[in-house]
């Protein structure tokens, strides 16, 4: 059997559009999360649910695998080529690169950590009385400071052009932001239904942005040696 395109795996067609896209995925989560079904293949089937929707929810990434899509590589890797070369040209100085880690790279990090490195914590301390209004206003404020810290740091990837030789670190810082901001709003979803499972995969999605963030971490290490 042919494997599921990253429509096929969501339920689409290709001409969904993303709200349709956002919901497909929120309930297809719920669905094959590892906690909340027992059928063996529902663990490959929630990581292609999360690889499908990663590159779906996303304009440019989406565009990018319709044209690949629809047989039209040529034309992408072409126009891919030219920008790289564009970009080499533009920015093959290391004193930019150095510039990049440090007021862009870094600041990204820093808040992406203060995003994810509370959220056992803040699950634990909800845990006690998911009922508790004390609770839950700490809990929201918690989602509210982190939309602030995601909202800081997506401006900050933006402000400045990536270098040549860390592209794939800014894709993997990209891609995370991507995925705490769907987390944050699952998350948030909690004190409206009190439905655990909105707790779950926000987890989740939390986790793939840890390991996106550690991917970033990966990339610059090996660039430095």
């Amino acid at each position: 059997m042919p494997k599921a395109n990253h429509y096929q795996t969501l339920g689409l067609t290709p001409n969904a559009t993303q709200q349709e896209i956002k919901q497909a995925y929120r309930q297809l989560a719920k669905q094959y999360h590892p906690d909340a079904s027992h059928d063996q293949t529902s663990h490959e089937k929630f990581i292609a649910i999360n690889a499908a929707y990663e590159v779906l929810s996303d304009p440019q990434s989406r565009a990018c695998y319709d044209r690949a899509f629809s047989d039209k590589r040529a034309q992408r890797n072409a126009k891919t080529q030219q920008n790289y070369h564009s970009q080499r040209d533009s920015q093959r100085n290391d004193d930019h690169t150095s510039h990049w880690l440090k007021y862009v790279y870094q600041p990204v990090i820093e808040q992406v950590d203060h995003i994810i490195h509370p959220l056992q914590d803040q699950i634990d301390y909800l845990a006690g009385d998911p009922f508790d209004e004390d609770l839950l206003d700490v809990f929201q404020r918690y989602l509210e400071q982190c939309r602030q810290f995601l909202q800081d740091a997506k401006q900050v990837l933006a402000s400045q052009p990536n270098p040549t030789n860390l592209a794939g670190t800014a894709a993997s810082l990209y891609h995370c932001l991507n995925q705490l901001e769907d987390g944050i709003e699952e998350l948030a979803y909690f004190p409206w239904n009190f439905d655990e499972q909105h707790l779950h995969t926000g987890q989740e999605l939390f986790r793939i942005a840890t390991g996106l963030q550690q991917e970033a971490e990966a990339t610059v290490n090996y660039n430095r040696f």
